[in-house]
């Protein structure tokens, strides 16, 4: 047992084992102490004590937890160096745009490292070693060393930013951005020798092929969901219109029928043979109307020109299942073109889809739109198209050359001249 110090309550003093020195006084903003309070205390020192032994152990596990810790500071010290060097050159590990896209991720992998380990070695840009600064050769390698590292980094950023707002069919805008760039870091550095390397751009611009090779197919990809959707909604419209004919047809079939039933009740015979042929007419009607509803390929091609919109010489080649076709092509000229469309061909046809692949594959190579193939519009003549009718559908009833749409006429005479 030993005896300690014992501090009353709101003395400002160390802990145990701390003992007053001489001459020791109480601070006069302290409280005083409580009546009989005990300012020395018997103590067992054992409790509050480690033995030699436990302090030994004790400082071994913390050299083991130093030496783990110390290891895998060590790794994310590499980790992070490696980012701070690509932050400090400006690139960033930012959300790529080809980083979620699986078919691309290999490709990306390989260039992003090649990047890394050009950027690493220093590679990256060039520049003359012997610039003197101030008369100063170690003067001037110090400051071509931080011009070059603003230059790679403002390279970089334009990469990124270039990267992030490419789109499908601006590849060859983003290209030129990116060389441009270049191209004024190597006009500002010409006195030192200071331009982005070769290997380098052409890395980043390969990478910037990737990206827009992704955008194209993805944008591929979505213009062929909103194309199919728009097939099934214009095969449900052609669906919806097909059954309420149906069922218009059906009640007149039994209207006429029981109709026919009283005129022979009555003898009627020459009343009830008109009811006789007009219901024939409707079990065709009806059957045609099945034939169409089961048959999805069944429907009209269309032959139509929009003068106002697109000029002459150019015109749509599609096809509809639709009761009423015309019903299509007004919808095609609604606010989204200036004019409606001028009809030229209305056919029937028991397989209209494959008639209307047929004439596209005939005038495939006078597209207007060579990057998307499903765009229906061809520098052709009607004349052309009546003769390829002709060819593939044979006896063609009805066409004409020479349609135009009277809105057209009717507005042009107001146009203002230009020019």
């Amino acid at each position: 047992m030993i005896q300690r110090f014992n501090p009353p309550p709101g003395w400002d003093v160390p802990q145990h084992p701390w003992t007053p020195p001489a001459g020791f006084k109480k601070d006069d903003s302290w409280p005083d102490p409580p009546p009989g309070w005990e300012f020395w205390i018997l103590s067992d020192e054992d409790e509050s004590l480690t033995s030699p032994h436990e302090i030994e152990d004790e400082k071994l596990d913390i050299a083991d937890l130093r030496s783990v810790l110390e290891a895998e500071i060590r790794g994310r010290l590499i980790e992070l160096d490696d980012k701070l060097t690509l932050q400090e050159a400006g690139v960033y590990e930012y959300h790529h745009p080809l980083e979620n896209a699986d078919a691309y991720k290999g490709a990306l992998e390989q260039i992003r490292d090649e990047i890394r380990e050009v950027i690493r070695s220093g590679a990256a840009i060039t520049s003359n070693s012997r610039f003197a600064f101030d008369n100063s050769i170690a003067k001037g390698e110090k400051f071509v060393s931080e011009i070059s590292g603003l230059a790679l980094n403002g390279f970089n950023q334009e990469v990124e930013n270039t990267m992030r707002t490419l789109r499908a069919g601006t590849l060859d805008v983003a290209k030129k951005r990116v060389s441009n760039s270049a191209g004024k870091i190597a006009k500002f550095g010409k006195m030192m020798d200071l331009s982005i390397s070769s290997d380098f751009l052409n890395l980043r611009i390969r990478e910037l092929e990737l990206v827009a090779d992704y955008a194209a197919k993805l944008e591929e990809q979505r213009q062929l969901q909103r194309e199919e959707r728009e097939r099934l909604r214009e095969e449900e419209k052609a669906r919806r219109e097909l059954e309420a004919q149906k069922e218009k047809l059906v009640k007149e079939q039994s209207h006429y029928r029981n109709a026919l039933a009283v005129m022979k009740d009555q003898g009627n015979l020459a009343e009830a043979a008109v009811l006789e042929s007009r219901l024939k007419e409707l079990d065709e009607a009806i059957a045609l109307n099945d034939y169409r509803l089961s048959n999805v390929r069944a429907g009209y091609v269309y032959v139509i020109s929009n003068e106002g919109a697109f000029g002459p010489g150019i015109l749509k080649i599609g096809m509809t299942r639709r009761l009423e076709p015309m019903d299509r092509i007004h919808e095609l000229g609604d606010a989204s073109v200036p004019f409606r469309f001028a009809v030229h061909a209305l056919f029937f046809s028991d397989d209209a889809v494959g008639l209307e692949a047929r004439l596209h594959q005939e005038l495939s190579a006078k597209r207007l739109n060579r990057v998307n193939q499903r765009k229906e519009f061809f520098f052709t003549t009607p004349a052309e198209v009546r003769d390829l009718l002709k060819e593939h559908a044979g006896a063609l009833l009805e066409f004409d050359e020479e349609a135009v749409s009277e809105e057209f006429l009717q507005s042009k005479h107001y146009w203002p001249t230009l020019g």
